[in-house]
């Protein structure tokens, strides 16, 4: 049992230390671009309690990562409206017209499917009045 336990320390120290990966080298044009669900916008500034701020806003800073162009949400949504015969463009949220102030604030709080809940400490009531306005554009 010394003779395998001496062999290995032999072993050991006879192997090269691992050099550490390297970073590739950037494109000569620069970084790719940033897909555009990765490209949110700012969070509008002011209070988070008070009504009245920008409901595009805050969609792309508050849903954007999941229903921009190329975000999941936007992606389960085409593909199950491609199925029930509709545009793919209906895959996307802003794009929709059938969607209610009521329906959106239902499904934000929640959940629906692979959507989760969001509480009010994710999305203030305010700011879902102002998400649900801009998304609801046909009204109740």
């Amino acid at each position: 049992m010394k003779k395998i336990a001496f062999a290995s320390v032999l072993l050991l120290a006879a192997c090269k230390p691992a050099e550490a990966p390297k970073a590739p080298e950037s494109a000569k044009g620069g970084p790719p671009p940033m897909p555009p669900y990765q490209m949110r916008a700012e969070l509008p500034s002011g209070d988070r309690q008070s009504a009245g701020r920008d409901g595009e806003e805050l969609f792309s800073n508050r849903c954007g990562a999941c229903h921009l162009a190329g975000g999941m949400g936007t992606n389960l949504l085409t593909k199950q409206r491609v199925a029930a015969g509709e545009p793919p463009e209906n895959g996307l949220l802003a794009h929709r017209k059938d969607l209610t102030v009521s329906y959106v604030k239902g499904v934000v709080r929640n959940g629906k499917m692979a959507m989760p809940r969001l509480t009010r400490v994710d999305v203030t009531d305010a700011e879902l009045d102002s998400i649900a306005r801009y998304l609801g554009k046909a009204g109740e």
